[in-house]
């Protein structure tokens, strides 16, 4: 399986983060992509750049204004004192329930709170680089599908699917499940499906597409009341105005047995056959291994490839996204694992 590298993702290397208060080395790191890569070659996997710019999707799928901030952030933060090289900024306010948000502050950590939704993305000095390579990829698999391609990994960070319109948070900036779903629909496809695997919710995808029609969002993942991101990703929420019954939320329980989540894979697989989509992207979160720092449910190695023999059956091209997985030194295995498992 062809697969796309980001040979920028090293320099998004925050040093920390906060959780529950405390700081903490980042969960999500270079260390990441790199032993997806030590799997990757060790299967013979076919590994390439990204050739695309992918600036024109970008541009339909976040808005300008916060694209504008996320290129020139750090450049903003330097200018306010060279000393913050060796800081990293993080947002202390934003703009909730009664607060405008159609103003952009002229102050620098107000902008940041304004354009993230938690404190938990971390910016560094290659953070846009990053995230523009990543969102390349994912134009250039989609790219690479429509010259008959059967199926692409992307196998990039930082990840996506929390990164809204004009929003960062849950380690992601730019969408790249999303552009690509759109690099699809501009390169000829009538309907596109997107099925989110991560142990939590899709949520910046969900808002990308909510209102259109040509685009199926469908997310299994930890129930909101109790996993993050929280605020969204309940089953009552099915798309509105065009897109209405264009969004499948499948949330389960903390701790679900594999059992279970192969159970709402069905599901979800029924609803992207319903649609008639002409390709699929996989948001491919690795995080519902049982062995995962930050998540609970009880997938295993093997798991994996049944996964990826199960998306095979649906018979359509795939672009397969990495998201989250935070068992770093099991990530490229059980990554190979639905890589393979797609490919027998």
């Amino acid at each position: 399986m062809l697969t796309y590298l980001n040979p920028a993702q090293s320099q998004h290397a925050p040093r920390f983060e906060f959780f529950r208060g405390e700081r903490v080395p980042c969960v999500e790191g270079p260390a990441r992509a790199d032993f997806v890569v030590q799997a990757l070659r060790a299967h013979s996997h076919a590994l390439c750049l990204p050739e695309v710019d992918s600036t024109p999707q970008l541009e339909r799928i976040h808005t300008r204004r916060y694209l504008d901030f996320l290129r020139t952030a750090w450049d903003q933060w330097l200018a306010l004192d060279a000393a913050n090289a060796d800081v990293q900024p993080f947002p202390s306010v934003w703009p909730v329930r009664t607060l405008r948000s159609d103003v952009e502050p002229a102050n620098f950590t107000a902008r940041l709170g304004l354009y993230s939704m938690d404190n938990g993305s971390p910016l560094s000095a290659g953070t846009w680089a990053a995230a523009k390579m990543a969102a390349d990829a994912a134009v250039s698999a989609a790219q690479a599908l429509q010259g008959g391609e059967r199926a692409v990994f992307c196998a990039t960070r930082p990840p996506g699917h929390h990164a809204g319109p004009d929003f960062m948070g849950g380690y992601c900036f730019l969408n790249n499940a999303a552009v690509a779903a759109q690099a699809l629909r501009d390169g000829g496809a009538a309907r596109v499906a997107v099925l989110d695997v991560d142990y939590h919710h899709g949520n910046g995808t969900q808002a990308i597409f909510y209102e259109r029609a040509d685009v199926l969002f469908v997310s299994i993942h930890g129930d909101p009341r109790t996993e993050y991101p929280f605020y969204l990703g309940h089953a009552d929420e099915t798309g509105a105005g065009e897109g209405a019954g264009c969004n499948l939320n499948l949330p389960l329980p903390a701790g679900s047995s594999a059992a279970r989540w192969f159970a709402a894979l069905e599901a979800a697989c029924a609803r992207v056959a319903r649609h008639r989509a002409d390709a699929l992207v996989v948001s491919l979160g690795l995080d519902t291994f049982a062995g995962d720092p930050i998540s609970t449910f009880q997938l295993q190695a093997a798991d994996f490839t049944c996964l990826g023999q199960r998306l095979r059956r649906l018979g359509l091209p795939v672009i397969f996204v990495l998201e989250g997985g935070y068992a770093a030194a099991a990530l490229g295995e059980n990554a190979v694992c639905v890589l393979e498992g797609f490919e027998t």
